[in-house]
């Protein structure tokens, strides 16, 4: 009877376990430097994320706002295209 071994990342400091399945013992540990991963500082990911999600948020309200201004203007442009439209209509009949 052959024991199955799975590999399993320790959440803590990311090391590689090898964990026989039939006796719950660890048969092999390699630490995260071995493996060529440098575990990653969760609380500095955080903080990146939330600086971005906010640089993104002033960035589409700042979007917003210049559409907001603008918007007076491509009314009245669309307005004089309808009527332009209208008056040829009214001509060719």
């Amino acid at each position: 009877m052959t024991s199955k071994e799975i590999d399993v990342t320790c959440p803590c400091c990311q090391a590689r376990l090898t964990v026989d399945t039939r006796t719950s013992q660890v048969m092999r540990a390699r630490p995260a430097e071995q493996q060529g991963d440098q575990p990653k500082d969760a609380w500095a990911e955080a903080q990146a994320k939330v600086r971005d999600r906010t640089t993104r948020s002033q960035d589409r309200l700042d979007t917003a706002l210049e559409q907001e201004k603008t918007k007076e203007a491509r009314f009245d442009e669309l307005f004089r295209k309808a009527a332009e439209k209208r008056k040829r209509l009214e001509d060719e009949t």
